[in-house]
């Protein structure tokens, strides 16, 4: 298929931010008396809103999960990205490949709040490449799995969303944006992705120099 658009999540997939993320969340919630493994934080929360696990923190800390604690979470959560953030390897050739071929026509749909995405994308070099075309889930209807984030970009580029590839990395992405009725290749640099392709992912690949063939371009 030749693809009118091509829409990229961003954590995982433009940025290698989630063990960033994820080790300031961990902290902060073993700090709040829920003594939660590194790991069990990422399989819980990658791909997903803190607060749409808000039941589930308040049950294991005894605490509500306030705008304050949160705004907290935020500002450590940004001041480690601000000085640790990496872009994943290949992704600016793989960008930059993409971009040239499909005439600027990308974007960038992810689920988390609109400040963290611009400045993860201006940290790593790769803001120009979306300049006006970054989608945050915070400010659709629902966020990720629901597919608005990726129904809205598609719509912004004037691309039918069955004409669209969608890169992610998470179930709660691929599920995103099979709901939204587009072809989703789904990054797994680290496992074989059988839990991406059960949630409907079409293409499964390994490294992001395998990007540019696999779309076509």
């Amino acid at each position: 298929m030749k693809f009118e658009a091509i829409l990229f999540d961003c954590d995982g997939v433009l940025v290698d931010s989630e063990p960033i993320t994820n080790g300031v969340l961990c902290a902060m919630l073993n700090e709040a008396g829920w003594p939660i493994s590194a790991q069990d934080c990422m399989d819980i929360f990658i791909g997903k809103t803190v607060r749409s696990e808000a039941a589930r923190i308040e049950a294991h800390t005894g605490q509500p999960l306030t705008d304050a604690w949160m705004a907290a979470f935020y500002a450590r959560r940004n001041a480690e990205l601000e000085a640790r953030l990496t872009a994943i390897e290949h992704i600016h050739a793989t960008i930059e490949r993409v971009h040239a071929h499909h005439g600027g026509r990308i974007a960038c749909a992810s689920g988390a709040d609109r400040l963290k995405v611009e400045m993860q994308l201006a940290k790593v070099g790769l803001a120009p490449f979306f300049d006006g075309r970054i989608f945050s889930g915070h400010e659709m209807p629902a966020t990720k799995p629901a597919p608005d984030v990726y129904l809205a970009a598609a719509a912004a580029l004037q691309a039918h969303p069955a004409r669209c590839a969608v890169v992610e990395d998470t179930v709660t992405g691929v599920t995103a944006g099979v709901a939204a009725g587009a072809t989703v290749f789904a990054y797994a640099p680290f496992d074989d992705g059988d839990a991406l392709r059960a949630a409907g992912a079409e293409y499964v690949f390994g490294s992001m120099a395998e990007l540019p063939a696999l779309l076509g371009c």
